[in-house]
């Protein structure tokens, strides 16, 4: 269960920095998001990485692929294990990102990460895909765009747990699920539109769940994390 939980530090680098060292030892996986990397660079990578933990940059890389390329090469070079691109930017794109990945991991002679792609955010609902022209819904929607991050070469992708059951079977065993919207019972659910709880994702067929406040917010989130991995155990 350590392998599958990644705690999202959506922070400030003085918080994250706090967080990772009070679980280190307890998780594996830590997120940096937007929030973090944008504040403090790709030093908070690096500094996360060298505390021993496995790191998560999840920036949904979306561009021309020239620049995903790119993008996804310093993600190579700065040790990253895994990172997200947005399967929207098209099998072009996915693939520059898989490239810049091996190459980067090569200059600095690190593992070459895991290019996983978001397919529908989970803050989205079926109205809020209408609203701007998608008409088949989140399910089937995430489906198609997983089927072209499959063709396209990807180790995974990112969906929602209400997904992940049919992803894996569209994917295969091996495949990377990582479903954020996990919300621990009678959690509150803040602005995620599809959610479920850690043991209703893992049973659906997550590989990774991705949990941010209902930890990082606990007044013991070592406590909180040790509740959500014994999950899996009971």
């Amino acid at each position: 269960m350590r392998e599958s939980l990644i705690v999202a530090l959506d922070t400030d680098a003085h918080t994250a920095l706090g967080l990772a060292r009070s679980l280190t030892g307890t998780v594996l996986w830590l997120k940096v998001g937007m929030t973090l990397y944008y504040a403090e660079g790709p030093g908070i990578v690096t500094r996360l990485r060298d505390m021993g933990f496995k790191v998560f940059v999840d920036l949904k890389l979306h561009d021309i692929p020239h620049q995903v390329e790119g993008a996804a090469r310093e993600l190579g070079r700065m040790g990253a294990s895994m990172f997200t691109v947005h399967t929207s930017g098209g099998a072009q794109m996915m693939r520059a990102a898989l490239d810049g990945a091996c190459a980067g991991s090569v200059e600095c002679g690190a593992d070459t990460p895991d290019v996983i792609g978001v397919t529908v955010l989970t803050s989205l609902d079926d109205e809020a895909l209408r609203s701007i022209g998608i008409e088949s819904g989140t399910h089937a929607h995430a489906l198609l765009l997983a089927g072209v991050a499959k063709d396209a070469g990807l180790q995974g992708i990112v969906c929602s747990p209400r997904e992940a059951r049919a992803m894996r079977e569209l994917l295969g065993a091996e495949a990377l699920v990582v479903t954020p919207g996990i919300r621990p019972e009678g959690a509150p659910t803040g602005d995620q539109a599809r959610v479920a709880t850690p043991s209703q994702a893992l049973a659906a067929g997550a590989s990774h769940i991705v949990v941010g406040r209902p930890i990082t917010s606990a007044p013991d989130p070592v406590a909180a994390a040790l509740a959500i991995l014994d999950v899996r155990e009971g």
